[in-house]
């Protein structure tokens, strides 16, 4: 069986014989030095000026919206844009906080949202946000779309979850909107185990994330950031001040533990996603061009393919369903992300409106995806493209 990830992360041998070092001279575990110079190496890496981490990407979606909300940016009722296929924890955090979510539908060459579905969409509702899905490691016209929201004034914000490293027209993806969130969960392109961090240029943004991952105090500020707030609000220093929430906020800290393991991570990033993109080019020249069996898959306006897994969208259910009976025992696969979040209980249970989006309809009844990672050998892409091509 080709499983989708061999290990919880690149070169876990190694990386435990680090680890436990690491441990066994450890004083402190909690969120420290280690996820900070985690977060400058990413941030640099990335090429942003902040990276904030936190314990999961899911736990980045929620504390970007709510940062958005205690600055005012958005409104409780406003009107958010988000791509029809993705995974729950997008779409959660905008009901859980009192947003109206608007699946937009995407193409089915990118599995994106383009600029043409997002002005169909501009049309019929008010958009204030769009929280935009950079899928598998594709993109469609980002940057027209970029465009539009800053035309429209619309807040645009990444979820880059699965295309760290995509470059689009040479710019990095997660680097188009005010921000960009991702995930270091075991079998993404960098794995801390558990992992997630949100990015941005923004300063103010930077420090409103900084209070809501950590229970809405003021506690991993600098000393004037800190002194600047409390002055503010006039709060006693040497008393009040470790104790005083200064706005809406949750537990979302990291730990040592995932800092260390990201900073090792880090070294390898750039030789990960090489091997991430050599494998889908050999894979997608294979299956995608030799066969009339699926829809094609449109990838030649990217620069670099990060592709975090390999989506096949078959043209009926018919060969769909022979496929997945061929792949048992052999190759493991999954669903399309989450696939059309209009089809999933809880959606269905707290939005009463529904929307038109053919697209993802057919993307979650006739896709799914198998696995790519960074140690796939040459005999199980050869496997792959005996059962597929």
């Amino acid at each position: 069986m080709i499983k989708l990830i061999k290990s919880t992360f690149y070169k876990e041998k190694e990386v435990k014989e680090e680890l436990n070092r690491f441990l066994e001279k450890s004083t402190q575990l909690s969120i420290g030095d280690e996820c900070r110079r985690f977060e400058r190496g990413f941030a640099r890496w990335q090429g942003r000026k902040y990276m904030v981490m936190v314990n999961s990407g899911s736990s980045a979606n929620l504390a970007i919206v709510q940062a958005l909300l205690n600055l005012g940016k958005v409104r409780k009722g406003d009107c958010v844009g988000f791509s029809a296929v993705t995974w729950s924890t997008n779409v959660m955090p905008l009901i859980q906080l009192g947003l109206t979510p608007i699946p937009i539908d995407v193409e089915l060459d990118t599995l994106n949202v383009s600029s043409k579905k997002l002005v169909e969409f501009i049309k019929k509702y008010p958009i204030k946000m769009l929280f935009l899905t950079n899928l598998l490691g594709f993109c469609d016209d980002i940057d027209i779309i970029k465009n539009i929201c800053e035309k429209k004034k619309i807040i645009l914000i990444e979820d880059n979850c699965e295309s760290l490293g995509t470059f689009y027209k040479g710019k990095k993806l997660g680097n188009f909107g005010i921000a960009s969130t991702f995930s270091f969960y075991v079998g993404h392109h960098l794995s801390t185990i558990e992992g997630g961090a949100i990015c941005t240029d923004n300063p103010l943004l930077e420090e409103m994330l900084q209070i809501v991952r950590a229970h809405g105090w003021d506690k991993h500020l600098t000393e004037r950031r800190q002194l600047r707030m409390r002055i503010k609000h006039n709060v006693n220093e040497t008393f009040y001040s470790r104790y005083t929430f200064y706005d809406l906020g949750y537990n979302f800290r990291s730990t040592e533990i995932n800092g260390f393991i990201g900073n090792i991570q880090l070294r390898y990033i750039d030789e990960i996603i090489r091997k991430r993109q050599a494998n889908f080019l050999r894979l997608a020249r294979e299956i995608y061009k030799k066969t009339d069996r699926f829809l094609p898959i449109r990838y030649n306006h990217i620069d670099l393919v990060s592709n975090f897994a390999v989506p096949v969208i078959c043209k009926s259910r018919k060969i769909r369903e022979k496929l997945v009976e061929r792949c048992k025992e052999r190759i493991e696969i999954r669903p399309i992300v989450g696939g059309d979040m209009q089809a999933q209980p809880f959606f269905k249970k707290y939005i009463n409106e529904r929307f038109d989006n053919p697209n993802a309809k057919l993307i979650h009844e006739q896709g799914f995806y198998f696995g790519n990672n960074p140690e796939m050998t040459k005999e199980e892409l050869d496997e792959i493209v005996k059962v597929f091509a």
